[in-house]
């Protein structure tokens, strides 16, 4: 399977120690088969950072994951919505242990509702749906482990 990532530069080896935390699933090398949401977020990273819209391709053997812990959200759930606040909830050292987490792409304003879930503002089923990201449902592949890295290739 083909995975994009959109960045400023091109990648030219995956280093997990430049991933920011605080992201949807973590601190993670973030892909998508889609190469348009690759295209939209290497442009936001243009704007904020300077540089070159770039697309980095890579082939992912999705029958080759024997051994890997993974994490898969079909959806927008509670379930995905509690794992997205507990990853980007700054005040917490929350870490989880899969090596690929999939699922659904968490809309621009997660801040703010993290901060109104946390001063209970919104409950649980108002941040869920505050989450989802207003151009229509995309998903996310984090790579968060050198062995999940390992499973790439660079094409």
């Amino acid at each position: 399977m083909l995975l994009f990532h959109g960045s400023n530069m091109e990648i030219g080896e995956v280093d997990l120690k430049k991933s920011r935390p605080y992201k949807d699933f973590g601190k993670a090398f973030y892909l998508s088969t889609d190469k348009n949401q690759a295209l939209e977020m290497a442009r936001f990273k243009v704007l904020t950072q300077s540089g070159t819209e770039t697309i980095t391709v890579f082939d992912f053997d999705d029958n080759a994951v024997e051994g890997l812990k993974i994490k898969h959200f079909d959806g927008y759930t509670l379930e995905w919505a509690e794992f997205v606040f507990n990853n980007r909830d700054e005040r917490t050292d929350y870490r989880h242990d899969f090596d690929i987490v999939y699922g659904p792409i968490a809309n621009d304003t997660v801040g703010v509702q993290i901060r109104d879930l946390r001063e209970r503002k919104i409950s649980m089923d108002a941040f869920l749906k505050n989450l989802e990201y207003k151009k229509g449902i995309t998903f996310q592949y984090a790579f968060c482990t050198p062995l999940a890295i390992s499973k790439l290739k660079r094409l």
